[in-house]
């Protein structure tokens, strides 16, 4: 099984390289938080497609292409929650690429859980065929959606993107809790999320 590097050299130093091809990785974050910085490097590392349920297909072409990418092929959902519409849109997945639902909470809110596990499975098909890997930011906010149970066990890698703000200090801390065939982190990462992603070195005020 081929590993896919992830844009994010700290995460590819920890994970042996990057990602195995076929994962279904879930990013979870507060809608405040910096985590669409993370989803911006991974949609540049390989061909991408990404398909946004909240934010126009403008703003995000807008986004990643301050530096020039031209690899990534955005779509926008017309109606909220339909699972059927992403579903034909998450298609033609490119060979080793990248696919990104950007956020799924719409999509776990807007159907059965039975239907919206047979999207999941659905994704999980198409990127399996296309040797790639899936990004599902799963944004929190007051009450998880039911769905949301079901995001996590399908993944095969969860990432929780804790950010707290502490006088004059913001601490992003991304927890691995699962990497199914891997091993997950026994500590947090401690990260800088600026304009780049990387190691915050800075000590923790106690």
């Amino acid at each position: 099984m081929e590993t896919l590097p992830t844009g994010v050299s700290v995460l590819d130093r920890q994970f042996g390289g990057g990602f195995p091809s076929g994962s279904v990785v879930v990013l979870k974050a507060n809608p405040d938080s910096q985590s669409e910085l993370i989803l911006d490097r991974f949609a540049r590392v390989r061909r991408c497609r990404y398909l946004t349920t909240v934010r126009s297909a403008g703003a995000v072409e807008a986004a990643l292409s301050r530096d020039g990418d031209g690899e990534t092929t955005v779509e926008a959902t017309d109606e909220v929650g339909d699972l059927d519409e992403a579903a034909s849109l998450t298609t033609d997945l490119p060979e080793e690429g990248t696919l990104i639902v950007d956020s799924v909470e719409p999509l776990e809110r807007g159907a059965s859980p039975a239907a919206y596990a047979e999207f999941l499975d659905g994704v999980r098909a198409r990127v399996d065929d296309a040797d790639g890997v899936a990004l599902l930011h799963a944004l929190r906010g007051g009450e998880d959606p039911q769905a949301r149970r079901i995001t996590e066990q399908v993944a095969d890698i969860v990432f929780d993107l804790r950010t707290t703000v502490t006088g004059t200090e913001i601490a992003n801390r991304l927890v691995v809790a699962k990497f199914r065939g891997g091993a997950a982190l026994e500590e947090p990462l401690k990260l800088k999320l600026t304009d780049e992603v990387a190691v915050d070195t800075s000590r923790d005020i106690a």
